[in-house]
């Protein structure tokens, strides 16, 4: 299973990696714009939006080029606690 997740913070990348992998989820992480998102995104089965470190533009740009039958999550905090807890009400 893949998920895609737009913000955070930049140090905490590779953590978030590491706790999607042990969820048993591949991760893309963008924690600032990046050029050709649109086709890096890709069809992911979840895209994790962390609202407080994100921009308004960054959002709605990655909302337009995900497919319809992606699960879009957001939430307020970008921290570790939030994203295994995500991560574990999506595996049950």
């Amino acid at each position: 299973m893949s998920v895609v997740i737009i913000g955070g913070n930049e140090c905490m990348e590779r953590e978030y990696a590491k706790m999607c992998s042990k969820y048993g989820w591949k991760a893309k992480i963008f924690c600032k714009p990046q050029a050709d998102m649109k086709n890096r995104i890709g069809n992911p089965d979840m895209m994790i939006l962390f609202t407080h470190t994100v921009s308004h533009k960054l959002v709605q740009n990655a909302l337009k080029n995900v497919a319809s039958g992606t699960r879009i999550v957001r939430s307020h905090t970008s921290s570790l606690a939030s994203l295994r807890s995500i991560l574990a009400d999506s595996a049950e």
